[in-house]
Formats: C-alpha cells, sequence, structure tokens
C-alpha cells in the first residue's frame, strides 16, 4: 500500500491542508477574507471590461503618471532642423504619456514621417526619460516651379517648402526637371568659378538645356549638348574681353560656330546713333570728293 500512495508535490502540501482545515472546520476563515476576495473579483471584472472596451492604455497611463513613469525628459540628438516640440507633436506626449505603455517602433515611425527626419532611434530610459537620436536629411538647393519654391536634396527629392532664409544660400534652380538634374550640373560648372560664383539661378528650359542667370542680370543660353565646353567659351571671352562686363542682355552659345549677344536697350540705342553717325560722315565724305 505504502508503495502505492499518491505523494503531492512539495508546492501544493500546504494549500491543500489549509483548504483541508477549512472545509472540515478545524481552522477559521481569516478575516476579511470575504472583502479581499470580494475586492479582487470586482477588480479583476474592471480591468477585463476595460480591456474588451479598449480602456486598458487610459488606465495604465493614469497609473503611470501617478506613479512616476510618465515621460518627464525628452533627449533629442542629431537634430538641427527638427526641434522638440515637433517631436512631442509627432508622439502626441501630454506631460502624462506612460512611458511603460510606449511602443518604441510605433514612436520611431512618427518621427520618421516629420519633414527633415532621415532615419531615426527611440529608446526608453526608466523611469521617465525617452532618448531619440535622429538622422536628418541634407538640403542642396532651392527649386522653384511656378509660384512655389521648395528645399529639395541632392538627388531631387522634395525636403520641405521654403519659408526660412537660412537657406537663402542655396544654389536656385528653375523649371521642370531642373531638380533631378541639378546635381550633376551644379557639379560640373564647379569647374568654372569665375562664372558659377557669379550665377543667381539655374533655369531649365523644356527639361532640355539650361540657361545661366548671372547676377547683373545677364541671360547665358547654353545648348542643349556640351555645355560645358560652351562655358569654357565663355570663360575665355569674358578673359581676354570683359565680355559680361559689356552693357548687355544676353549671350547665346547655342551655335558651335558664333556667339550671339543681345544688347541692352540702351546699348542697342546708342549703337545705333553710332552706325547712323557712320553713315552720315560717309555721306559727307563722298559729297566733298564730288
Amino acid at each position: 500500500m505504502a508503495a502505492n500512495r499518491f505523494v503531492l508535490p512539495r508546492y501544493l502540501r500546504r494549500p491543500v491542508r489549509k483548504t483541508s482545515r477549512l472545509l472540515s472546520g478545524e481552522s477559521e476563515t481569516p478575516r476579511f477574507a470575504t472583502t479581499a476576495l470580494t475586492a479582487g473579483f470586482l477588480s479583476a471584472t474592471v480591468i477585463y471590461g476595460a480591456w474588451l472596451g479598449g480602456h486598458f492604455p487610459a488606465i495604465v497611463k493614469a497609473i503611470a503618471a501617478h506613479t512616476g513613469f510618465a515621460v518627464s525628459e525628452i533627449a533629442v540628438t542629431g537634430n538641427k532642423q527638427t526641434s522638440e516640440i515637433d517631436i512631442v507633436g509627432a508622439l502626441g506626449l501630454d506631460g502624462s504619456t506612460a512611458l511603460v505603455g510606449l511602443d518604441p517602433a510605433v514612436a520611431r515611425a512618427r518621427i520618421v514621417s516629420l519633414p527633415w527626419v532621415e532615419g531615426a532611434s527611440v529608446r526608453k530610459i526608466y523611469p521617465a526619460t525617452l532618448e531619440v537620436k535622429l538622422t536628418e536629411r541634407k538640403p542642396f538647393a532651392l527649386w522653384q516651379q511656378g509660384e512655389t519654391l521648395s528645399v529639395i536634396e541632392r538627388d531631387g527629392a522634395i525636403i520641405a517648402p521654403y519659408t526660412d532664409t537660412r537657406f537663402a544660400a542655396l544654389p536656385l534652380v528653375v523649371g521642370a526637371g531642373a531638380a533631378e538634374r541639378a546635381s550633376a550640373f551644379i557639379l560640373g560648372m564647379e569647374r568654372f568659378p569665375s562664372v558659377a560664383s557669379r550665377v543667381k539661378g539655374y533655369v531649365r528650359i523644356a527639361d532640355r538645356r539650361w540657361d545661366l542667370r548671372l547676377d547683373n542680370g545677364v541671360t547665358v543660353r547654353l545648348p542643349e549638348r556640351g555645355e560645358f565646353a560652351a562655358v569654357k567659351r565663355l570663360v575665355d571671352m569674358e578673359a581676354a574681353d570683359g565680355l559680361l562686363e559689356l552693357d548687355i542682355v544676353a549671350v547665346d552659345l547655342r551655335f558651335d560656330d558664333r556667339v550671339v549677344v543681345q544688347l541692352s536697350p540702351r546699348s542697342a540705342e546708342q549703337q545705333a546713333e553710332r552706325v547712323k553717325e557712320l553713315i552720315s560722315r560717309s555721306r559727307n565724305h563722298e559729297e566733298r570728293r564730288i
């Protein structure tokens, strides 16, 4: 018989003995046991109902806020264009948001949705700090299309509308297709600093070729192909004759065999007067000979 006797595991022996004594009347029910059981049952019912109704996160938030686990500090690094106010707004933090219930993956996705943010990492540091490390997008140029002016990256992707004069020194590119092609063209122009330093705008014409708008108002029209060879011709003419310092409106370099210079209205009028004077002198000379 002893060999067939069932032996309870050690961790169950004490609870079973107490239960047996209660059922047999050998021991009394502890004081307030009924109250405690009732309170426990009601608490479990409330929690279950809150979970079913979707209110459990709010309960966790309220408990955390009163026990020192609400987010009270955001440690942000890597941000130049993105303010902590932007981050708080993206996360929806209101001073009582529970750190324990905050999902870092969801927080990261919200932060990355901000215009200047390229990448982000989010880490919870208990009891009340949220650490955010940012990688921001790099502005390359300003792109104007119609009345819209935007800050763009090197690949032409729009970062944000232009609203801050901090970016006024960035190159200005204008027209359809200019944003995507600006990087290669502006990089090529760096070989000609005497001209590139005077460019106020790179204008894409019909997404086929470029015009340069210089600081003195002169427009330089470049060909569809061989644009850098044309710029080299311009550099040589400027060095030899000071072409860009003349009273002109435009220089057309689209032709291999000639350069067309458009005079300003005043210069054209002066040139016409010179021509008339030369013609008049020539006639007077012929009349005297006769």
